[in-house]
């Protein structure tokens, strides 16, 4: 199967897609979407045909459109089940699943880069308050996950379990977000441990965004 993911090298939810594809594997061919360049590529009307809410990244997999990171990572999940990014008791899945809701839905929303942009356009805040708003946000989920992995039954050295999975591939791109904004990232020395394991395999190593071919 040919795969094309439409993203931009920065987006969390793109970075995500790009390391569960790499874990799995995957070969696809990468497509930029610009979301400064323009007044943002992703309001254009051949990527709102593929996208209706306007947002990367969309994998591309035989004509078919996949839309959200979640959705996404779950869909290779249960069409590339090896290896698994998901442990294999329900209980087990379901905290790994809430680890990863706690990142993508109650943190990386609120420090998302067309929320930013409204809070400095029309809500009329400046630089410093926006990065302020940022970095009490990513803090606040990060202590959240953190909590979480103090919680866990048995010490490992990923989020769950003694190789990297679904936790690991949300983890990863909201530190990196977090520490773009410049967020205190020393209360967290156990997701900074996982981090600091994670990107040096790799799977993770290849889709930081510094590498992508878009990078600024």
């Amino acid at each position: 199967m040919a795969y094309v993911l439409h993203n931009y090298f920065r987006s969390s939810s793109s970075y995500r897609v790009r390391i569960a594809l790499n874990l799995k594997g995957l070969n696809y061919r990468y497509a930029p979407v610009h979301l400064n360049r323009d007044g943002g590529e992703q309001f254009g009307a051949g990527f709102r045909a593929m996208s209706p809410d306007a947002v990367v990244p969309v994998l591309e997999a035989d004509g078919i459109h996949l839309l959200q990171s979640s959705a996404i990572i779950e869909w290779l999940e249960e069409t590339h089940p090896a290896p698994a990014l998901l442990p294999a008791a329900p209980a087990e899945r379901a905290w790994v699943r809430a680890l990863c809701a706690t990142i993508a839905c109650e943190t990386h929303p609120l420090n998302n880069l067309r929320v930013l942009k409204y809070l400095t356009g029309p809500m009329g805040l400046d630089e410093e308050r926006k990065a302020r708003w940022a970095r009490h946000w990513c803090e606040n989920g990060l202590a959240a996950v953190e909590a979480m992995l103090a919680r866990r039954q048995r010490a490992s050295p990923f989020c769950h379990g003694d190789t990297p999975g679904m936790a690991d591939v949300f983890l990863v791109p909201q530190m990196f977000n977090a520490q773009r904004f410049g967020a205190d990232l020393s209360a967290f020395p156990l997701a900074g441990a996982i981090v600091e394991r994670c990107d040096s395999l790799p799977a993770f190593g290849a889709a930081h965004p510094a590498r992508q071919p878009d990078a600024e």
